[in-house]
């Protein structure tokens, strides 16, 4: 029984309620209006979130959580991960159920059960979720004693769930939520009825270890997503159908880039054409970062354990590292990072103020183990190539470097085709090293550093790394999703470890600040990102073959190799096809390559010394002497960085007139 305590409930616009005693969130929502009272999912009340049936027993700030909120699409798949439970121990009263909660757009499900789940299964379980929703019963929320719903989850045989309140020592009480025979355990809150459950799919099913380890048993993981509207669940089913076309995956076997082989799991196996858009942009980096004043090196793949002790790596990364031990029992390690290996370079020599800043750039390979079941394509690998680069400067200089570091990334971005890029700020966190004053320096610099160039950025309170605050950049692609590529980070932690010097116009030794950048990330992870946003199209400069010549006929095969090699000396990456094949099918069969331009040659093309081109998208421009074609060819393939000048424009006619 609730107390007979007046209540006074004041709503988001500062307008106030009053109430004789207690009340539900339900009955406020009821109060304000039948139409708010019938959308209600939720309430947020003195700034936690509340079920429609809890009690506000004193004044509060009370805010109503509807499915057009943020917070309500979360509530929501939350609630459809309840309702996924209930429908699979219907149908499968022998499942198991581990934990179900809210992911990015869905949800998903961890069951244990003894065979996998099929196709056939998720529909039927779907189907059942349906006629649950169909129903519109009410979800019961009880708060119950721990001992009590321990010995609830022991009579209904759930053992991964007991484990789950063994986890939880602590709590006195815990909550569970009854969807009609079924109940589940969850903090909440929940709808308080099925109807508003209704815009929802269910996606896949994958494995999954119990906690994430390995070392325990395997359940079966069924993923979901859900809506506060069909308009927004059709829009979001139209993405993955979309990004489904787009897999870099496929799209990397189709245009024969890349391959992996259980070998080397989690190691990329570059073909001739992937490699060559991998040089691609490896080049077009380094004539970047020349042109931004940074300095190339190349540092050790394999280090002794002593460094990454001392950099604190083998403390933090030791479970994600690839070790061996050689015959004189050292320890070595393949670097998962290329730090330690650019502050030694730093180290070699004493350096002045006058030398600062350095901007020491490196292509390094790391190698990180990742578990077997989140290597994902060139998303997640153990072996990849990072455009690492480690800026020395004096505190004075770090706001400058941060300026210039931030206009350098965007404006890469936006030459490759990324104009939406979302800049995440994460500041200092509890556990961190260094004193109170050096982390308002570097959170200053970075903070102005935006300012100055009066960019909008979102904050992440406490997740910086341990040594230093850090931007995150966040790239948005042609289907609206959202890529975290492009990092800085301002670092003290690593100059004092490996004291690190210069001196200063006064004399004095000081510390360095270091700044950790990385445009790319990682370069295989970039790749598959541009694959998947060009859907496979990359932009003509990047193409591993951007012109094919395709005869009509065999007979026209000499002229074709003398077009392929004027093309060739014009620095043109291109492909020959001769074959006794329909032109029809060579033009095919070059589209779905992604080849941004074709040659084609026929008669008419070999008696006047001419060729047809001819676009990908299918549109031909028509016949052009070969001069005028190789001009429009170099034209249409320079590289963004380079579209500013016509010297790549004049080298190639020069060296093309001189063969």
């Amino acid at each position: 029984m609730q107390e007979q305590t007046a209540v006074t409930i004041t709503l988001p616009d500062g307008a106030t309620r009053q109430f004789d005693k207690a009340v539900t969130v339900m009955d406020i929502a009821t109060d304000i209006g039948p139409g708010l009272a019938k959308s209600t999912l939720a309430a947020e009340v003195n700034g936690d979130l509340s079920d429609t049936c809890d009690w506000v027993t004193e004044d509060a700030n009370v805010r109503i959580i509807t499915p057009r909120d943020a917070e309500g699409a979360d509530i929501i798949r939350h609630s459809c991960a309840h309702l996924l439970g209930q429908a699979v121990k219907q149908l499968y009263p022998s499942a198991k159920m581990a934990i179900g909660p809210v992911i990015e757009n869905g949800f998903y499900y961890d069951i244990a059960f003894e065979r996998p789940f099929t196709p056939e299964d998720l529909e039927a379980i779907e189907t059942r979720m349906r006629e649950l929703i169909d129903t519109h019963y009410d979800v019961e929320k009880r708060v119950l004693p721990r001992d009590e719903i321990a010995d609830l989850f022991a009579e209904r045989g759930e053992s991964y769930k007991q484990q789950l309140i063994e986890d939880m020592p602590d709590e006195s009480h815990l909550a569970a939520y009854v969807h009609q025979e079924y109940v589940d355990m969850c903090r909440g809150p929940h709808v308080p009825n099925t109807r508003f459950l209704s815009n929802f799919k269910l996606t896949k099913t994958s494995g999954a270890y119990w906690r994430g380890d390995a070392n325990n048993e395997q359940l079966q993981r069924i993923y979901g997503t859900a809506w506060s509207t069909p308009k927004e669940l059709k829009a979001y089913l139209n993405r993955l159908a979309e990004a489904e076309k787009r897999d870099h995956r496929r799209l990397g076997k189709e245009q024969g880039l890349f391959q992996f082989n259980e070998q080397a799991p989690g190691s990329v196996f570059w073909l001739n054409k992937g490699w060559t858009l991998f040089q691609q942009l490896i080049n077009y980096m380094r004539r970047r970062q020349q042109q931004a004043g940074y300095e190339e090196v190349n540092t050790p793949d394999m280090m002794d354990r002593s460094l990454w002790e001392l950099s604190g790596h083998w403390q933090k990364y030791r479970d994600h590292m690839f070790t061996t031990q050689t015959a004189d029992e050292r320890t070595l390690a393949l670097k998962p990072m290329s730090c330690p290996g650019s502050v030694l370079v730093y180290k070699n020599e004493l350096k002045s103020y006058r030398d600062l800043p350095i901007r020491m750039a490196e292509f390094g390979k790391v190698h990180r183990y990742e578990p077997s079941g989140t290597l994902h394509g060139l998303m997640r690998v153990r072996h990849f190539t990072q455009d690492d680069a480690h800026i020395y400067c004096t505190p004075q200089q770090v706001q400058d470097e941060c300026r210039n570091i931030i206009e350098l990334v965007l404006d890469i971005y936006r030459q490759f085709g990324f104009d939406q890029v979302r800049i995440k700020l994460s500041t200092r966190p509890e556990g961190r090293m260094g004193s109170d004053a050096d982390w308002d320096l570097l959170e200053a610099a970075l903070v102005e550093s935006l300012d100055s160039l009066a960019l909008g950025y979102e904050l992440n309170p406490g997740e910086g790394a341990f040594y230093g605050p850090k931007l995150e950049f966040v790239l948005q692609d042609s289907i609206g999703r959202d890529w975290q590529c492009g990092t800085l980070q301002v670092d003290m932690n690593l100059p004092n470890r490996f004291e690190l010097e210069y001196v200063d116009e006064n004399g004095q030794r000081q510390a360095p600040v270091l700044l950790h950048r990385a445009l790319f990330g990682s370069l295989e992870r970039f790749i598959g990102i541009l694959i998947e946003h060009y859907a496979g199209k990359l932009p003509a400069w990047l193409a591993p073959v951007q012109v094919a010549v395709v005869t009509i006929s065999e007979q026209f095969s000499d002229y074709a190799r003398a077009v392929k090699q004027l093309l060739e000396h014009a620095s043109l990456r291109v492909e020959l096809d001769i074959s006794r094949e329909k032109v029809g099918y060579k033009i095919r069969q070059q589209t779905l390559k992604r080849v941004p331009f074709m040659l084609i040659i026929g008669a008419e093309e070999v008696e006047t010394g001419q060729v047809s081109l001819r676009l990908l998208n299918g549109n031909n421009l028509g016949t052009y002497s070969l001069e005028s074609a190789v001009e429009y060819l170099i034209q249409a393939t320079i590289a963004p960085d380079l579209r500013d000048s016509d010297l790549a424009l004049k080298d190639a006619m020069n060296t093309l007139k001189s063969k």
